[in-house]
């Protein structure tokens, strides 16, 4: 599903133009990219930023962007889909600095408790060395804590909400699973995951354990080798629902379960309905 983002000219005007550093012609723009995942089950809604409808009825499992923004502050808010205004939100409002040339991921998700809240993150665009990847998990998902294991032994320990962990590792094809926090016993898995050299795949697990309806939206940031005029930020996204509802807090290394469930990626956003 192609995901409309017919305001961003209006949002970019509302606030960031007057707060952005102008630029001269030989300057290149101080902007930053935004991403926005949708990880509230059964709720669709409209995302404003600085009070301009930037998304129009976006629906749960929905990961869009990049926007291109100029740097600056933005007060972001969601709400009930076709609702007037921004003057009622239902999660937010929320204040964000963007940074010229970050790229940056807002989440609208549920808490541990299974509440409606907001998260907000930096994503890394730092290189990697030569045959190294990335790996960045985000637990949002109304769920326990994990550790992500590589042959048996933990790599990835105690990941809660809304905590982040992330490494580095050989690009290639790993032998990964995913148990309780403090146990080796996979609750998925063990499963080979290939990983591409020079990009950072950020997953985000979402949703619910106690409804049944755990689920992966994935973002993979390209262009981040090493070797000299390599651009970062070349980015693709996609979003896939996982039929295990003894998964919690699910992490990267869940990718290669999703099989047929996976949709091809698109550059703005993707939706894969269960």
């Amino acid at each position: 599903m192609q995901r409309s983002l017919y305001a961003v000219g209006a949002a970019a005007v509302v606030g960031a133009a007057s707060i952005a550093a102008p630029a001269t012609a030989a300057e290149t723009p101080a902007v930053a990219s935004l991403s926005v995942l949708h990880g509230v089950p059964d709720l669709t809604v409209d995302v404003y930023v600085n009070g301009a409808l930037t998304l129009d009825d976006f629906a749960p499992g929905e990961l869009a962007g990049p926007l291109e923004l100029p740097a600056g502050a933005y007060q972001l808010a969601v709400t009930a889909a076709d609702a007037a205004d921004a003057s009622a939100p239902l999660i937010g409002p929320v204040d964000v600095n963007l940074a010229a040339g970050g790229n940056y991921t807002a989440t609208a998700n549920l808490d541990a408790e299974g509440n409606p809240t907001a998260n907000f993150y930096t994503n890394d665009l730092s290189t990697v060395e030569a045959g190294k990847t990335r790996v960045t998990v985000r637990h949002v998902a109304a769920a326990p804590a994990v550790d992500v294991l590589a042959g048996g032994a933990p790599i990835l320990q105690n990941l809660s909400n809304p905590g982040e962990a992330s490494l580095t590792t050989d690009a290639g094809t790993v032998s990964a699973s995913v148990a309780a926090t403090g146990t080796t016993a996979p609750v998925i898995g063990p499963a080979d995951l290939t990983l591409p050299e020079g990009t950072s795949t950020i997953v985000y697990a979402w949703g619910s354990l106690e409804a049944g309806n755990l689920a992966l939206a994935t973002q993979v940031i390209e262009g981040l080798h090493s070797a000299p005029g390599a651009v970062p930020g070349g980015q693709s996204g996609l979003a896939a629902e996982d039929d295990n509802g003894a998964a919690v807090g699910i992490g990267a290394f869940l990718l290669v379960l999703l099989g047929g469930a996976a949709a091809a990626s698109r550059r703005r956003a993707v939706r894969v309905s269960s």
